[in-house]
């Protein structure tokens, strides 16, 4: 059902081929148009392979609104007034009471914790204005399970708050990144960019800003930023995305192993993605913003090309290139590639690129390594 739901939810709102959609997903356009045709005819009951009773009816007293308001809460116990009203007037084509009444209800029936409360304030929110135009990537902190620790991997869209990715890893290596993210990008397609923090392993390479994974980022022509250290608050939608997730799933689990995380978080961010109100986004669920990306993930990694009027250098063993006769260090991670330098309006100073990208800058007229 989960991978029906956003299937639909992404054919009604992307551009993207039908054939490509269905491509990435594993599935025969025929199934696909028919998963469309019966979402279309009769919402999600027809996404199901048994039709089940309708949830609510016209019949329905206040008592049963307050019981179903009561309902949501109980399954989703992190959620307020207002994620509770926009879900089931989504869910039931009814209008339901304000949300300071839902609030209210919840109060009154010993839902709401006084002291939980006071802790929540509001944040200031800044978004791109398309879809993968950046992801936001990062490791939640750590948990105990039975033979080891698990560590949640978490890629969240920072236009619509979409979560591509919550992976349960049971390290932080780039093997292991770089395995979760091809899944992610066979699925959903590429980003122009991706932010992550400071650390390893999209982190620095001693005094430099790139590593091993980092560079196979850009060779997928995917720009890598770096947020500012001792500064959360730059990647604060994702940041944000972990509050929700210690408050909605850790807090309440207690998991054996990597697999019962990895089931856990697939239905969680089923609901997150598909059911979950975002205030941040007017009430709407992340789905409904997001959009495949049109660049596919190619399976062998494109050539690296310079033009004609490039100077190109090969990195040694120890990051370094040569250049007018000075050596410059440009960091161990592109040791045996293929940089550029192009001049700029001063003649002393040269951009190093690779691939596409401005890794760095040199300049001639400063003694000492750059």
């Amino acid at each position: 059902m989960s991978l029906r739901k956003e299937f639909v939810m992404l054919a009604i709102s992307n551009t993207l081929n039908m054939r490509e959609l269905c491509r990435r997903f594993g599935i025969t356009p025929k199934t696909g148009y028919k998963w469309l045709r019966r979402y279309q005819a009769e919402g999600e009951d027809g996404l199901k392979d048994q039709p089940r009773r309708p949830a609510y009816s016209p019949a329905r007293t206040p008592f049963a609104m307050e019981q179903a308001i009561l309902d949501v809460r109980t399954k989703h116990p992190a959620w307020g007034g207002r994620k509770i009203k926009a879900r089931l007037e989504a869910i039931t084509h009814k209008r339901f009471p304000s949300a300071s009444t839902i609030t209210a209800i919840l109060r009154r029936s010993g839902m709401i914790d006084p002291a939980e409360s006071t802790k929540h304030h509001a944040w200031q929110h800044f978004e791109h204005d398309a879809p993968n135009k950046l992801w936001q990537m990062d490791f939640k902190g750590h948990f105990p399970i039975s033979g080891g620790r698990c560590h949640p991997l978490t890629v969240l869209d920072d236009h619509s708050r979409f979560a591509l990715g919550l992976e349960a890893c049971r390290n932080e290596t780039a093997d292991t990144v770089k395995d979760r993210l091809i899944a992610i990008f066979r699925r959903y397609g590429l980003p122009e960019r991706i932010l992550a923090d400071n650390g390893g392993p999209w982190g620095y390479d001693g005094d430099h800003p790139y590593t091993a994974l980092s560079i196979w980022l850009l060779r997928l022509d995917i720009g890598v930023s770096h947020g500012r250290a001792y500064h959360p608050q730059t990647q604060g939608k994702d940041e944000r995305f972990h509050r929700t997730l210690k408050a909605e799933v850790l807090r309440d689990y207690s998991f054996t192993d990597l697999q019962g995380c990895q089931t856990a978080f697939d239905q969680w961010r089923d609901v997150y993605n598909q059911e979950r109100p975002h205030q941040a986004l007017g009430l709407a669920t992340p789905a409904s913003r997001y959009e495949l990306s049109p660049r596919p993930y190619p399976e062998v990694l494109p050539p690296i090309e310079y033009g004609d009027d490039d100077i190109v250098r090969k990195a040694n063993d120890k990051g370094r290139i040569s250049f007018r006769g000075r050596s410059f260090i440009i960091g161990k991670a592109f040791r045996g590639l293929p940089v550029a330098l192009r001049p700029t309006l001063d003649d002393d100073v040269w951009d190093v690129f690779f691939c596409h990208h401005k890794i760095a800058t040199v300049d001639l007229a400063v003694s000492g390594e750059v």
